[in-house]
């Protein structure tokens, strides 16, 4: 385990392109070390390596497999007793900005423009004695159950995060994917409880990808909601599995998927339109897609497994910039999404802390 890291960091040291990634509730954890500095993109999806994808899909990073090194290891023990954050103090500018965006969300969808929008927010935290190496290390000790991940490209800078949400696996015309929404403090599973707003949220989120996924695919199998823990927050989750038609392409599938309406809204472009607009600040490759591409190194077939960039952040010199986000329906309340904003920046910052 040691030898793994130290191998990477020696590698993060000439300012080459990485990745480090685990990948839920496994053991195991994967680098791809690309050997030369070339900012590799993806052009159709035939590619393969590791992507990382913005949200406006602009930019298709991609470190191939055919130009990195790659080494995996376990797991091992890391002694960390993350404190638990409560009552930080925050910024009133940003909470009355982002409770009138919400608010602005709220009318837009009492005025029919779309049924659903998720509006996001930046903040910045200050580092001490950063290593992104223990930081990744605490990633995968605290959350086991997300895709866990430490991206680097000198022209990208380098991104962290703990997504609890699959975009798509993928194994020939195989595919299986997740319905994602609804945000609950943990409590006891036994205390957990959904209002009608919630559930409301996730059918529109579940109804949405199997009508557009039925354009592509047969045999489109969903099963009942359940409610699924990523950290210190639940969710409501659907899983969706189906067969793609002959015809159709991994990049329809994605395109088909992507931004989805956990991340976006419903519909799509309108919901896509107003974030742009309205939200000031760019997400860049927060809430965009990342993992394996055509991968072909830890199975004995190809397979592509993607998942969205959420409870995730951007690191730039001695600043963590976190990113969080809200679904918003026409029942929100705008001192609740905050509150609930608030909640998902503590997945990033309880790592950060020493």
């Amino acid at each position: 385990m040691n030898d793994f890291f130290s191998t990477i960091r020696k590698h993060q040291a000439q300012n080459l392109p990485f990745v480090i990634y685990s990948k839920p509730n496994s053991s195991s954890i994967f680098a791809l070390l690309q050997q030369d500095d070339t900012l590799y993109k993806v052009s159709d999806y035939s590619e393969k390596g590791f992507v990382f994808a913005s949200f406006d899909e602009k930019q298709l990073i991609l470190i191939p497999e055919k130009e990195s090194k790659i080494i995996s290891a376990e797991q091992t023990h890391v002694d960390f007793n993350p404190i638990e954050i409560e009552d930080l103090p925050f910024d009133s500018d940003a909470k009355t900005q982002y409770e009138n965006l919400v608010e602005k969300g709220i009318e837009a969808i009492k005025n029919d423009e779309f049924k659903k929008v998720v509006l996001s927010r930046s903040e910045k935290a200050d580092l001490i004695d950063f290593d992104f190496i223990v930081t990744f290390q605490r990633l995968i000790h605290l959350y086991p159950t997300t895709f866990s991940y430490c991206f680097f490209h000198p022209e990208i800078g380098l991104w962290m995060g703990a997504t609890p949400e699959q975009l798509l696996k993928a194994n020939g015309s195989v595919f299986e994917t997740t319905a994602l929404a609804g945000t609950q403090k943990a409590n006891l599973e036994t205390e957990i409880s959904w209002q009608q707003k919630e559930k409301d949220e996730q059918q529109y989120v579940t109804d949405f990808i199997v009508k557009r996924l039925r354009e592509v695919a047969s045999s489109v199998v969903i099963t009942k909601p359940y409610s699924i823990k990523a950290g210190s927050i639940w969710h409501i989750k659907t899983d969706i599995s189906g067969i793609l038609n002959e015809n159709s392409t991994l990049q329809e599938v994605i395109d088909t998927l992507h931004p989805t309406p956990a991340v976006c809204g419903l519909p799509k472009k309108k919901a896509k339109a107003f974030i742009i607009e309205n939200e000031n600040y760019d997400r860049t490759f927060y809430t965009g897609f990342l993992g394996e591409l055509n991968s072909s190194f830890a199975h004995s077939a190809n397979s592509s497994d993607l998942f969205v960039n959420l409870r995730s952040m951007q690191i730039k010199d001695k600043t963590a910039i976190l990113y969080m986000g809200c679904g918003i329906t026409k029942e929100s309340v705008p001192e609740k999404e905050w509150e609930e904003s608030v909640n998902k920046s503590m997945t990033m910052k309880r790592v950060l802390k020493k």
